[in-house]
């Protein structure tokens, strides 16, 4: 399974984020504390500088190399500050049936829209769902889609729930949105039987707000023919984290924001805690979708709960 991060606030450096912290999201990749399947099939980034010209356009970088490794990666990080990041590495059954592509790394964002995904789970039987998925995806944005993936499908379900696709989305028509992916989803495995255990972690961004999604369907339920070869993603719900606070970075030894939630001017999200001390990170509930958005400099963080 994958791993993912969302930040949102102060520019930070985006080393902070992907190599340095004691859990950075590349450390993830190959060394994850909260789920033991290592993520070998590439990484993506979104980042948005406010500074930089078009703002409204984030940094985008794509790999299939690992992140490790990946010394242009690594050089830009330590050279990019951005005060909204979406970034994931990917992670994929070991199998030879598994596409290892660029068109398949996430995050997702099709051209001509604000909107970027990335998720941390997998759909099952998906080459089934599609045909079901696809007549609720406008013809526009099902033309976009490039990759195999079932999480690109679900990217696409989420842009066409929006009243534009191309910009961006009020914070609740985008959790609306979310939803109504999620019911189609829903509806589309309930019409083919299907009620095995399917990890959706979604994660959103637009460079002005970002979205969070915990959620499973059918959780608890899975194949038993060979019990051995239960995934634990099947066994507990994927992880799920956010902190928030100000000046993000290494204080006194120890990676952290500091000044707490109620001086808080930004906002982490990450599928594991990216610090040592875990204190001023709190676990995104079961079932739901975080939002957060700026306000006077101040992430505004609500949470709603999903059917």
């Amino acid at each position: 399974m994958c791993r993912a991060l969302l930040y949102l606030g102060e520019p930070v450096l985006l080393d902070n984020l992907l190599y340095r912290p004691d859990s950075a999201l590349v450390r993830q990749s190959y060394m994850p504390k909260m789920l033991h399947m290592l993520n070998l099939a590439g990484f993506g980034l979104r980042a948005w500088d406010a500074g930089s010209r078009a703002p409204e356009r984030p940094w985008s970088y794509a790999s299939t190399e690992l992140p490790v490794f990946d010394r242009n990666l690594k050089n830009l990080a330590e050279k990019v500050e951005a005060g909204a990041v979406l970034a994931h590495v990917r992670g994929v059954a070991y199998s030879t049936a598994v596409d290892i592509s660029l068109a398949n790394v996430h995050p997702f964002q099709f051209p001509g829209t604000r909107l970027a995904m990335a998720h941390n789970g997998d759909l099952a039987r998906f080459a089934e769902l599609k045909p079901l998925i696809a007549p609720h995806v406008l013809p526009a944005i099902a033309r976009q889609v490039r990759g195999t993936t079932d999480s690109e499908w679900i990217y696409a379900l989420v842009l066409s729930g929006l009243r534009d696709p191309s910009a961006a989305p009020e914070g609740d028509e985008l959790v609306d949105s979310i939803t109504r992916a999620l019911a189609i989803v829903r509806s589309a495995r309930e019409a083919l039987g299907i009620d095995v255990s399917s990890s959706v972690n979604l994660f959103f961004a637009d460079g002005t707000q970002l979205a969070a999604v915990r959620y499973c369907f059918d959780f608890g339920r899975y194949a038993t023919d060979d019990p051995a070869r239960v995934h634990e993603a099947n066994l507990n719900f994927l992880s799920l984290w956010y902190t928030l606070g100000r000046d993000y970075g290494l204080h006194d030894g120890e990676w952290r924001m500091t000044g707490g939630a109620e001086a808080a001017s930004s906002i982490l999200v990450a599928s594991e805690p990216l610090t040592r001390d875990v204190a001023s990170w709190v676990e995104v509930p079961e079932y739901s979708v975080l939002h957060a958005g700026l306000r006077e400099g101040r992430p505004a963080v609500t949470l709603r709960l999903l059917d």
